[in-house]
């Protein structure tokens, strides 16, 4: 599917002459308005309400993610730059060797351009946001038992069209026995488009596969993105190798953490997965955004749904339980990777204090698509107490040096809490049954021990 899809598209691009009040194939409903392009839509739409792969359609996310992307240019990666990224991440790797006891996580290096950083972490993606997106779906065909005809006559008249002309013409939208499954598969175009859109607006911001805290590439596939080093590094007045070897530290570190801490993947997207469980969606954001299904004008939807926190955490402690748990591991695994590459970055860097704080201040504030994702899925993706949980993690390496700090990852029973973010020296000096004399600083790194 080369053409933006029935009713989405990328962001700025409505199809038409540039003239945002235009519309393509003229006449007051756009291609509908034509009878061959109304046939062609007609085709369109019914391959997007083929679709069987779960709540959300991941084909069309996935090409519209992609069209985001290009739409704002995604050239391929050069041969001297996956040169550059892989003399980069194999030194810093390197250099990481005295600063921990976790040995390599990388099997292998990789230099993406932003659309192959959107292909290798989709899986990921569809594993995060299918159970919050599943309930949009089910708030979707759950509209239509609540007022079937009311529902139809907000809908757009192309669309109804479609609609009647996909299910055979049988009578009222309301005694459409397929109707309610119909609606089911519009929620999942909608929420498919939506995170599509989200994710292709990530993908210009992201430096490497770890960048936003999460395992969301292949394990052990170390990558870094050029465009986004490059992007990274502007502004910074800093030397490109330098930023390059930075940003190559960082990643290996994520890969040595998530590789020998055998609980720490599962348990870290289960966090995000607990916290969806509390999602609840705002179906009068989805009836308002009824009537922008129109294909004259891909963008509508897009706008209607960004604007309308579709997704709304509940205000129950059992939900924000779970965004600590999540806030918090999030914030331990940024904190130990900022402070084992300081270690080595403060001796190797010239510049290592500058691009620590260019760092910490990116991922303490969140770029625009970072926002808009949280708009999408109600879920912010930031270490809000990151410099707490460097200063447990540096107090830990003073107190009981590499190998004891690496311990701690031993069992996630022993890692710091929320509440010792208050007193980083506290849980340093005070926990005295914290006793990790018989730890085997190797054993994260035995996969056995996952059991």
């Amino acid at each position: 599917m080369t053409d933006p899809p029935f009713g989405f598209g990328p962001p700025g691009d409505r199809g038409g002459s540039g003239d945002p009040g235009s519309t393509p194939g003229g006449g007051p409903l756009g291609p509908l308005g034509d009878p061959q392009q109304f046939a062609d839509a007609l085709r369109q739409f019914a391959d997007l309400m083929s679709w069987q792969g779960g709540p959300v359609n991941w084909d069309l996310a996935r090409n519209v993610a992609r069209q985001t992307v290009a739409a704002q240019g995604d050239p391929s990666v050069l041969d001297i730059e996956r040169k550059q990224v892989t003399d980069a991440i194999r030194v810093a790797d390197l250099w990481l060797e005295d600063v921990t006891s976790f040995p390599t996580g990388i099997r292998t290096v990789q230099a993406w351009s932003r659309s192959e950083w959107v292909e290798a972490t989709l899986p990921v993606w569809s594993k995060l946001c299918d159970p919050i997106a599943g309930r949009a779906v089910d708030a979707m065909g759950g509209l239509l038992s609540e007022d079937p005809d009311g529902l139809g006559g907000e809908l757009p008249p192309e669309m109804r069209s479609a609609m009647t002309a996909l299910t055979g013409g049988m009578g009222g939208l309301g005694a459409l026995g397929g109707l309610g499954q119909m609606m089911r598969r519009i929620g999942g175009m909608m929420v498919g488009g939506q995170t599509g859109a989200a994710i292709g607006a990530l993908a210009r911001e992201v430096v490497s596969s770890t960048d936003v805290g999460l395992p969301l590439g292949p394990e052990g596939t170390a990558a870094l993105l050029p465009a986004g080093v490059t992007a990274f590094g502007e502004g910074l007045s800093l030397d490109a190798d330098e930023v390059r070897l930075f940003l190559g530290m960082r990643e290996a570190a994520h890969h040595r953490l998530f590789a020998h801490v055998p609980w720490l993947r599962s348990r870290l997207l289960a966090a995000v997965e607990d916290y969806a469980r509390g999602i609840t969606v705002d179906t009068s954001a989805l009836r308002d955004a009824m009537p922008q299904i129109d294909p004259a004008n891909p963008e509508a939807l897009n706008e209607a749904l960004a604007g309308a926190a579709l997704f709304q955490p509940e205000d129950s402690e059992q939900q924000k339980a779970a965004l600590a748990r999540l806030e918090t591991l999030l914030a331990l695994v940024e904190g130990w990777v900022a402070t084992v590459v300081d270690a080595v970055a403060a001796s190797r860097l010239p510049q290592a204090s500058a691009l620590a704080e260019a760092i910490r201040r990116r991922r303490a504030t969140g770029g625009p698509a970072e926002r808009t994702f949280a708009t999408l899925v109600g879920l912010e993706l930031r270490p809000r107490r990151l410099r707490e949980a460097a200063a447990i993690w540096q107090g830990l390496t003073d107190a009981r040096g590499v190998s004891g700090r690496d311990a701690i990852w031993a069992h996630p029973d022993l890692l710091p809490t929320a509440d010792d973010f208050n007193d980083p020296d506290g849980f340093v000096r005070g926990r005295p049954e914290l006793d990790i004399s018989d730890l085997d600083p190797g054993d994260p790194a035995d996969p056995s021990s996952s059991g």
